[in-house]
């Protein structure tokens, strides 16, 4: 059977032009010719050497040249069969020689097996970034001389979305003490409409102090059915020992954050909560109230944080601000829950810009997408990004130092006392608001 694959990085020499000159005119060159001829020169090149290759590394596993006499040879050449490589200069028939005893991978035809892997994840992501299909072939045959069809285009998403469901569903083994989620809104058209739809994340650092992108799911809405489903999702994958859930303050989040995860405190973010107040506060007087709040979250200990809190409710009726002090008053509590943990994780647990971060590469790479053609293509190009990003470094380096927390613990079971461990009034959360974006 003869197989086929595509390389990229043969070069083709350009097409000659006739040189302008005194002879200029007198005779004309068939650039159409030329091309041709030089052409089958470099298929006749790249037939050549890789078939020199194939036959170099066969002799190596075989441990002796063809035909030779030796005692090291552990194996003999059975034939080849034929195998079509595509360049832009042409198709290549390539001999693959096979053993009679030893398999034969070549690690040349690899190689070039890796390299059409990446041209097909070119393409998904092409597509899923709203390429039209039409757009795809055109694309292809000028960077590889080869025009992929649209049925391939159709197949080669299919695998790819296999591959990124498995991701999104794999098991989730160990414990997870700090688990940051969020959602983000992204367009979807419907029955002609544009509408939108939500795509809720979760992240978890673990007992190594690693994170680890652990969900990535379509909500209909960032509501509390939506939230619970996704909650549930986790669980049933097998996240335990959450200990905090940091997230803003939408809609059935507490709720059912507390529902699944009964034992952790939630903790809403200081940064979200702070925007809150600060939408209540002229322009003028943002820069005073803003460094104001930071003296709250600069706190020794809770208790601390509550009286300063209580304190720059103060100053704020003072300056005519009731609006923002009584947000101040109302939501403070909900997020001084980070005290019960470690001083040293104080700082990145509080928030979620974690997250942040991660939500403006989904916003970026799906900006020129416009609207999606459904809820799940916009759940696959966000866990394609967020995918990516979790196979660099990122997903490597320690973002918590656990140790502090084990110390902790262990503290506790010993019953030395600790201050600003109590837990969190919880209260039931307002809706996230009337417009569909992420506070």
């Amino acid at each position: 059977m003869t197989e086929t694959m595509t390389i990229s990085d043969t070069p083709v020499p350009a097409p000659i032009e006739p040189s302008p000159g005194p002879l200029g005119g007198a005779f004309a060159v068939d650039a159409g010719k030329v091309q041709s001829h030089l052409d089958r020169v470099v298929r006749e090149t790249v037939k050549q050497t890789l078939n020199a290759l194939l036959d170099a590394e066969a002799d190596e596993l075989c441990g002796a040249k063809r035909y030779a006499r030796s005692p090291d040879r552990v194996d003999t050449g059975a034939g080849s069969y034929a195998r079509q490589l595509h360049t832009t200069a042409g198709e290549v028939t390539l001999k693959v020689p096979r053993l009679r005893a030893l398999p034969f991978d070549t690690q040349i035809i690899e190689r070039y097996k890796r390299r059409q892997s990446s041209v097909e994840e070119a393409l998904v992501e092409m597509y899923l970034a709203g390429v039209s299909t039409r757009r795809v072939e055109d694309i292809t045959e000028a960077l590889w001389g080869t025009r992929v069809s649209a049925s391939t285009v159709s197949e080669l998403n299919q695998k790819v979305y296999a591959r990124i469901d498995e991701w999104r569903n794999r098991p989730i083994t160990g414990e997870y003490p700090y688990l940051f989620v969020d959602g983000i809104w992204l367009k979807r058209t419907w029955g002609g409409e544009v509408r939108n739809v939500a795509v809720l994340v979760a992240v978890g650092v673990d007992a190594t102090g690693r994170r680890e992108i652990l969900a990535v799911q379509e909500g209909a809405k960032e509501d509390g059915a939506s939230w619970l489903g996704f909650f549930r999702h986790l669980k049933e994958r097998g996240l335990s020992g959450v200990r905090l859930v940091t997230s803003d303050k939408c809609l059935g989040v507490v709720e059912a954050a507390a529902s699944v995860f009964p034992d952790a405190r939630w903790q809403r973010c200081v940064v979200h909560f702070e925007r809150n107040i600060l939408s209540a506060v002229p322009r003028e007087r943002m820069g005073e109230v803003a460094a104001m709040l930071k003296a709250v979250y600069a706190s020794e200990d809770r208790p601390a944080a509550e009286a300063k809190a209580e304190q720059v409710a103060g100053k704020l009726d003072g300056l005519r601000l009731s609006s923002a002090a009584k947000v101040l008053r109302a939501g403070v509590g909900e997020t001084l829950s980070y005290f019960a943990f470690p001083r040293g994780h104080w700082r990145r647990v509080r928030t979620n810009n974690l997250l942040e971060q991660l939500m403006k590469e989904i916003r970026r790479r799906t900006r020129v997408v416009g609207a999606f053609p459904d809820g799940r293509s916009a759940v696959m190009l966000a866990a394609a990004r967020l995918r990516h990003v979790a196979s660099t470094d990122w997903g490597e380096r320690a973002y918590l130092d656990m140790k502090l927390l084990r110390d902790q613990d262990e503290a506790e079971k010993r019953k030395i006392p600790r201050e600003g461990t109590e837990r969190a009034t919880v209260v039931s959360p307002p809706a996230c608001g009337t417009s569909p974006q992420t506070n």
